[in-house]
Formats: structure tokens, sequence, C-alpha cells
């Protein structure tokens, strides 16, 4: 128990007209809008239309919360939500799954690039997956703050010890019961996360990868699905029927999920790099912009 750490802290940051206002929504949003203003800046250096950027944020938001809503609802507990499909709206209630988030920003994406740019969907995904694993990283830091998604036990020094009875303690009628150290898994992730985002903010802005369509994509998915494939060994089941899928088949759903997007990613990477770069074309850098590139040209 020395060798642990402590993890008492309230998922609630304050309360407003009875509705409380947790930590993980305060990251979630403050994700949200660094990649807002990452992808804006994107849109600025390539003087593209205002209106593209305005519409992109309504098809990502509808494309996020749905697909992430529906893929926990439909993939971890099917026979619960479709017994009591009114549920399904409860969002509130917490249950978002990051393999239900990425179908729907794929179909998001989709609809937006044939409807709006009438460019390639890589071309959007490209620009899109930038900041992705900023918001990722703060997304994973919010499920610390809620006691949630953690690891198995661990004798490791920076193991901790999560608030078991959390709906209880919050209400003020017991005490916390403390789990048995355990690995810190929404560190792990996102600390990888933020690594991605600066190998992807570093590809776009100081490297021609840009004008590969698909390869930011692909560096980006494809690191994301492994680092979350192995993190997932040591990572708690979040459904019950998920311990009988890794006694069977030694994966849980996370797992068999995240291999889709690793072989993708692998594809597009290799796609991307075999092409050839279109031409080369100037981009108008505005003043201003020298923190993410200075008198840039695209390819």
């Amino acid at each position: 128990m020395l060798l642990s750490i402590t993890w008492d802290v309230n998922p609630t940051l304050f309360e407003i007209f009875g509705r409380e206002i947790r930590w993980y929504g305060l990251l979630w949003v403050i994700g949200l809008l660094v990649a807002v203003y990452v992808v804006q800046k994107i849109f600025k250096r390539e003087n593209l239309p205002e209106k593209w950027f305005d519409s992109l944020f309504i098809y990502m938001m509808l494309g996020i919360i749905l697909g992430a809503r529906l893929g926990h609802c439909l993939f971890y507990e099917p026979a619960y939500y479709l017994a009591n499909p009114i549920k399904m709206l409860y969002i509130w209630e917490g249950g978002l799954a990051s393999h239900g988030g990425v179908i729907g920003i794929i179909i998001a994406v989709w609809l937006y690039s044939k409807k709006v740019t009438k460019k390639s969907m890589l071309w959007t995904f490209d620009r899109v997956m930038v900041p992705t694993g900023f918001a990722a990283g703060m997304i994973r830091l919010g499920n610390l703050m809620n006691h949630e998604i953690y690891g198995a036990p661990t004798d490791k020094p920076w193991g901790f010890r999560f608030i078991d009875n959390l709906g209880y303690w919050m209400q003020g009628v017991q005490e916390p019961i403390f789990t048995e150290p355990s690995h810190p898994t929404q560190i792990y992730e996102a600390i990888i996360y933020f690594i991605i985002f600066a190998i992807t903010m570093h590809m776009y802005w100081k490297t021609n990868a840009k004008d590969k369509p698909g390869l930011i994509l692909g560096v980006g998915i494809l690191l994301i699905f492994v680092a979350r494939f192995f993190i997932e060994f040591i990572k708690n089941v979040q459904v019950d029927s998920e311990i009988a899928m890794r006694e069977n088949t030694g994966l849980i759903l996370g797992q068999w999920l995240s291999i889709p997007f690793i072989i993708w990613g692998v594809w597009l990477i290799v796609n991307a790099l075999m092409k050839k770069s279109g031409p080369t074309t100037t981009t108008t850098t505005k003043k201003g912009d020298s923190a993410f590139s200075d008198n840039v040209k695209t390819k």
C-alpha cells in the first residue's frame, strides 16, 4: 500500500442548478476546443472557404457523439439497449465507445466530402487526424477523474487505488472503498495519444506528408489502435460478457475491434507512400501563423 497512489479525486467539479458538472466534461470540451482550433488553423493556412470549416464542425460533432454512443450500446450491451432503446438517449448516464466514435467519424467525413468539399475522403481525414490524439488524450484523463476504465492489479509503485463504491461515496452514504493498486491505463493511453498528437502535428506542419493522401491518417490510426490493442491486455473488462471472450479467444472486444483499424492503417501508409505527391502550389501564410509554420509550401 505504501508503494501506491490513493486516487480520491471527486469526479464532480461543481454543481449548478442541481446538475453536476464533471471534470470529464471539462476535459472533453478542452480537447474539442483545441481540436477545433488546430483544424481551423489548417483551413486558414490552405485558404479554404470558411463555410467548409463550419460544416465540418457540425458533421464531426454529430458523427462522434452518435457513433460513440451507438457503439457502446450495440457493441458492449446490445441485449440491454435493444430491449430498452429509449436508454440509448440517456448519454449523461455514461457509455461511449471510441471504436463507435471512429465509425461515426468515418460516416460523417464520407457525407461531408460528398456534399460539401467534393474532395477525397482522405483529404479531409488527413486534416482531421492532426488534433485527434490530443482530444483522445483529454478524454482518457477524464476517465481517470471518473475512476473508470483502469487496469488490472499491479505491484508497481505507480499503481492507483481507485474508489470502487464511487456512487455511494459521492452520495455521502458510504466511506470510500478502494481497489487494489491497479494499472492507471487511462494515463498510459493519454501519454501515448499526446505523443501521437505531436507526431501528426509535425507531419502536417513540417513535412510534405499532407501531400500524400492517407499518410497522416494511416500513421495516426495505426499508432492509436496498436497502442489500444496492447493496453487492453492489462485493462479490466468493460462488461461481463468480455470475461468469457478473453477466456475463449485470449482477446476482448476492444482488441477485436482494433484489428480492422490496424490493418486499415497499414494499408493507408503503404498506399500513400507508393503514390507520387501532387504538383507544388504555394500556400499563403498569414502573419501570426508562425506558431505552426513559416513560409511553408504545399505540394
